[in-house]
């Protein structure tokens, strides 16, 4: 039987991302990834990380915040102000002199989010009481007022119905768990991976979790995000 996964932000760690599809046994032909964004950015592998991510026979990608620098870059050959300090050096080096037209392809037909049975997969988060139609690629890829509401509840111990919806999903604000964390029906998903700790993939189904090793560990001697 297929399974679905949802996945936090890679930022370049191709070799925690492979971890975490061996750890699953992820199947490419059956099974379906829901990747939420930022695949770029950090660690010095984002090609190869893209490259594995269209191996993937049912992927759902949607579009993070970095992903949209890479995007800007790919698409003129600009390089978008301070991108460099977030860790764009490393993703230019990763193409070098050659950017694959479906690279670029799944950046430009990412989702801004995806909604399926009352769950809702967005990067950065929305805003609670507020219809999605009325908000924007500014909430869903930057904003982290539901991130922080969630974790002031976290710390709290407090469990409060935030929204609509039975369960979110969303990367962009890291935490310090090595594993994702849920806070009234939210599961923060971005487990640091862009700052040397661990990238995170969970089965949406059975909340199953796997976590690769502290991408340090993983690229000795190399620097990942410095912001």
């Amino acid at each position: 039987m297929s399974r679905t996964f949802v996945l936090g932000d890679i930022h370049g760690a191709f070799r925690a991302l492979k971890q975490c599809f061996e750890k699953a046994s992820f199947d490419y032909e059956n099974d379906r990834l829901i990747a939420l964004g930022d695949v770029c950015d950090g660690w010095p592998e984002t090609k190869e990380c893209v490259d594995e991510l269209l191996k993937i026979k049912n992927l759902i990608y949607i579009l993070g915040n970095h992903d949209t620098l890479l995007l800007e870059w790919m698409e003129t050959g600009n390089v978008p102000k301070d991108w460099f300090v977030y860790g764009g050096e490393a993703t230019c080096k990763s193409y070098g002199n050659y950017i694959p037209g479906f690279h670029m392809a799944l950046l430009q037909n990412a989702r801004n989010y995806h909604l399926e049975d009352n769950r809702l997969f967005v990067h950065a988060g929305i805003l609670p009481g507020q219809k999605l139609e009325a908000q924007g690629p500014s909430i869903f890829l930057w904003d982290r007022t539901l991130a922080n509401l969630v974790l002031d509840f976290h710390s709290r111990g407090v469990q409060y119905k935030l929204t609509e919806f039975d369960e979110i999903y969303i990367g962009h604000t890291p935490i310090v768990s090595p594993h994702p964390i849920l806070s009234c029906e939210v599961w923060m998903m971005d487990t640091g991976a862009g700052w040397g700790r661990t990238l995170s993939m969970m089965d949406v189904h059975t909340k199953e979790t796997f976590i690769s090793d502290p991408v340090k560990s993983l690229y000795p001697g190399v620097n990942g995000r410095t912001k």
